[in-house]
């Protein structure tokens, strides 16, 4: 393999020189620059990376954490990160942060103790404070949710108007009677769509009733319990409002009645195949995830700027079969 000094001896100039190429420096003159170029392609020549690394004392990765790397939305993010990263000749090292918050601090500091290039996160705690010691260091973008106690970029979708707009949809069909159904409703994503939900029912004049908020719906078994103790209410729903994509694929495998309306934050795979298509509030992970990483570099280039900013994306309701379904006595 062709080597720095190999290309700065093919071509007649110091290995100084060939790294000033390599690395976009405009002051090279551009038939400097030109015969150089030349000579790497002519040696097929790669830079050592890892002796880059070393020398710079920074990562040539940017670190992605993202709650459960197989769940389609943040897969999704996942994905886009990847793509641009590689778009800029960087790698990405994903990780896995899981449900419990518990265990957040620790991935996150074994992944940032690799001098990462920067840091994506889609984050799953309660405190993120202690992240102050690292700004200065690593570029850090969150997406998705809000970190908490700490001022950072962040990327997320507009959580409050996705939770009013799917409400809203249900009412405008007649319902009066409309559960939540969420997961954990501590992070901010969470406690966002409850307050569109909320807001939404006290618009239309409808008493907000706790008992049917089911929270911590997680797996099959407490999808399963939140459906059976929200029916078996003296008053019980006639349609539901699911908070995340996760919570409606579990709805799905828990068999919520067919006469039972329901909008759903955020689509997946077979949304659109389930029996009635389910109605969406859809989001664009993809771009949260270019976006993200568009931020890492700019932070990158420009590291003193302190002014942290919040891009909040747009949602929108992609009416399935779902929601058609009216309660008795209506229409």
């Amino acid at each position: 393999m062709a080597t720095m000094r190999d290309v700065a001896a093919r071509a007649g100039v110091s290995a100084k020189t060939v790294s000033r190429v390599f690395n976009g420096d405009p002051h090279v003159l551009p038939e400097t620059r030109s015969h150089v170029e030349q000579v790497m392609r002519e040696l097929n020549y790669v830079p050592n990376i890892l002796a880059t690394t070393f020398r710079s004392g920074n990562s040539s990765a940017i670190g992605v954490a993202v709650p459960d790397v197989v769940d389609p939305y943040f897969a999704a993010i996942a994905g886009a990160v990847d793509d641009a990263a590689r778009d800029h000749g960087v790698a990405t090292l994903l990780t896995n942060l899981s449900d419990d918050p518990a265990r957040e601090r620790g991935i996150l500091e074994s992944l940032l103790s690799r001098r990462l290039a920067g840091l994506v996160v889609a984050p799953t705690g309660t405190d993120h404070s202690w992240l102050k010691r690292w700004k200065d260091s690593t570029p850090m973008v969150f997406v998705d949710r809000a970190p908490i106690g700490l001022s950072a970029d962040t990327f997320t979708d507009n959580d409050e108007a996705g939770g009013y707009l799917g409400t809203r949809h249900l009412i405008d069909h007649g319902h009066r009677r409309i559960a939540y159904v969420g997961d954990q409703v501590h992070l901010s994503t969470e406690v966002n769509r409850l307050a569109g939900y909320r807001r939404a029912l006290t618009e239309a004049g409808i008493d907000l009733d706790d008992a049917l908020v089911a929270a911590y719906v997680s797996d099959r078994d407490t999808a399963a319990a939140a459906l059976h103790r929200i029916r078996g209410l003296p008053d019980p729903p006639t349609a539901i409002f699911s908070a995340n994509a996760r919570s409606s694929m579990l709805l799905a495998y828990a068999k919520a009645p067919a006469t039972v309306a329901i909008v759903g934050f955020g689509d997946f795979p077979m949304a659109d195949l389930l029996t009635p298509a389910l109605t969406v509030i859809d989001q664009d992970p993809g771009q949260l995830g270019r976006l993200a990483v568009e931020r890492v570099f700019e932070r990158a280039e420009h590291p003193k700027r302190r002014l942290r900013r919040t891009t909040i994306l747009d949602v929108t309701l992609i009416e399935r079969d779902s929601c058609k379904v009216t309660p008795p006595g209506h229409g």
